[in-house]
């Protein structure tokens, strides 16, 4: 059985966990074989936005402790994880991260552990009202939140809350996580594929390079003054506005109809 599913439709692709009996654990089969997904991703022109799930009552539950190997002669154990992580975990992170198009998260049940980090790498985050987020690394483990948990949280909730979740083990529920600004909204179980799906649409109807030019200026933002940032949105639009995305919008607005932008 596949660890992971992949299916295309009108511009979507959807990816999905699939190892929904142990609650899809980010088991190394796994993360192998949704880089290898993403890679289909980049080298296909026709997808426009990903969907990014997980099967059954979870959506990621993090680390399989129960399959942790021996480590191998002349390593401890945490050297063979660092290593792991180093060269699956960590650029799957920044693939998913660096994926020419939008990706939507559909959080379907617990978002735990690295499970936590996956999700928050895509760029708009949907969860079901009975999924939560939850960070067991410190107070059950003595271990940092990783894949990027501790990158993501900050940023969008601040260090107060993002201190609270690394050490009160304590699972936040999906529509305090929409209040908090964690995630972009909770919706009601039976409608989180298809409010998913609706903002995948939407999103594939974005220019080609939306998603790009948005990621890197938001965290271009996070270290430059105000007039860094300025100066660096205006060089921006220097080169933007010359594509022929802009004028096209220019053209949509004054013929007062929708854009169409091109295929990347």
């Amino acid at each position: 059985m596949s660890a992971v599913l992949y299916a295309l439709h009108e511009g979507i692709a959807t990816i999905t966990l699939n190892l929904p009996a142990k609650l899809n654990p980010i088991a190394l089969d796994l993360q192998q074989e949704l880089r290898e997904c993403l890679a289909r991703v980049r080298g296909d022109s026709q997808v426009r936005a990903v969907v990014l799930t997980g099967a059954g009552k979870a959506f990621c539950v993090g680390a399989d402790l129960s399959a942790m190997r021996p480590p191998e002669e002349g390593k401890t154990l945490g050297d063979q994880t660092a290593d792991w992580m180093q060269s699956m975990s960590n650029p799957l992170i920044q693939e998913l991260r660096e994926l020419p198009v939008p990706v939507v998260c559909a959080v379907n049940g617990p978002a735990a552990g690295a499970g936590v980090g996956l999700a928050l790498a895509c760029d708009i985050v949907v969860a079901a009202r009975s999924a939560y987020f939850y960070l067991p690394f410190l107070p059950k483990l003595g271990i940092v939140p990783d894949l990027g948990c501790t990158w993501f949280i900050p940023r969008r909730v601040g260090p107060a809350r993002a201190m609270g979740m690394a050490l009160l083990d304590q699972k936040l529920a999906a529509e305090t996580a929409a209040q908090w600004g964690l995630i972009w909204a909770a919706v009601d179980d039976g409608a989180l594929g298809s409010e998913a799906l609706s903002i995948a649409q939407r999103l594939s109807r974005l220019p080609a390079h939306a998603v790009q030019e948005a990621r890197r200026a938001l965290e271009q933002s996070e270290r430059h003054t105000l007039p860094e940032q300025l100066h660096y949105e205006s060089e921006r639009q220097r080169e933007l506005i010359g594509r022929p995305s802009f004028a096209e919008g220019v053209t949509a607005f004054l013929h007062k109809r929708s854009p169409v932008f091109p295929p990347r």
